[in-house]
């Protein structure tokens, strides 16, 4: 299906690996300019390269630790034509009550939870004042099912999903739309590192990590490009009438939850 989105510019946080990168990735081939956001400029530098030779758009790179508001502000200065924001930085530490102390509960906040609120609010009021704009939040399926062992992350993705719905109801009246993506796992870089720790300990093998996919939906986590396509989807003008909503990404898995 051919978006429309030729010609749009995009900016992309957490764009370096996993769902940033497939994010950036597809809104490339859709004919996007795009503006790669994350804190390591080497992994940066490599995707513009290879964002850039496979596709004729822009790329341009910006190496700053978002959870420091003063770097959104810089950002926002410079990246002042922006039609589609996607906040996708940020991940939140596994673990329950009694294993996140403060300090890493504040500091994975600072950056996902505080990072969006911030990026929302200087892009909102420039696309305000364009009169355009698409604002997609990567969230996180814990956001709707709460997991006690992963308590942080249940609790940001949750207040992440409210201000997703509270942003995108009123945004209409200016000409914007706000949309929340939550997916279920998805196989990235970390995903399998997790996977390998835990093959170790229940299996004594990490290489048998692939055979704890099983439990998943198909057999497998979802593919990092799978979140990227219903991302650019919703950011196009064949998604126009959707905004406020969160679109659940999880092969089946919040519903056979629900079952129970």
């Amino acid at each position: 299906m051919e978006l429309g989105l030729r010609g749009r510019k995009a900016l992309i946080t957490g764009a370096s690996k996993g769902i940033g990168r497939a994010c950036a990735e597809v809104l490339a081939e859709e004919g996007c300019d795009v503006a790669l956001v994350s804190r390591t400029a080497a992994d940066l530098e490599k995707a513009r390269a290879e964002i850039a030779g496979k596709h004729n758009v822009g790329v341009r790179v910006f190496a700053l630790d978002l959870s420091d508001s003063r770097n959104v502000d810089k950002l926002a200065a410079e990246s002042t034509d922006i039609d589609i924001l996607v906040n996708n930085a940020g991940a939140i530490p596994g673990g329950n009550i009694d294993a996140i102390t403060e300090e890493r509960w504040r500091t994975a906040w600072d950056l996902k939870v505080f990072g969006y609120i911030n990026m929302t609010r200087c892009f909102y009021a420039q696309m305000r004042e364009r009169g355009h704009g698409v604002i997609v939040n990567i969230l996180g399926a814990a956001g709707e099912n709460p997991d006690f062992n992963y308590i942080a992350g249940s609790s940001g993705n949750a207040s992440l999903m409210a201000f997703t719905r509270a942003m995108g109801g009123t945004s209409p009246r200016d000409n914007i739309r706000v949309v929340g993506i939550n997916p279920g796992p998805v196989m990235t870089e970390r995903l399998v590192t997790l996977t390998k720790t835990r093959a170790r300990d229940t299996l004594g093998d990490e290489t048998r990590w692939e055979e704890l996919m099983n439990g998943h939906a198909f057999g497998r986590a979802a593919k990092p490009e799978e979140i990227a396509w219903m991302a650019a989807f919703v950011a196009s003008d064949r998604s126009a009438y959707t905004t406020g909503n969160i679109i659940t990404i999880d092969g089946g898995g919040s519903s056979r939850r629900s079952a129970l």
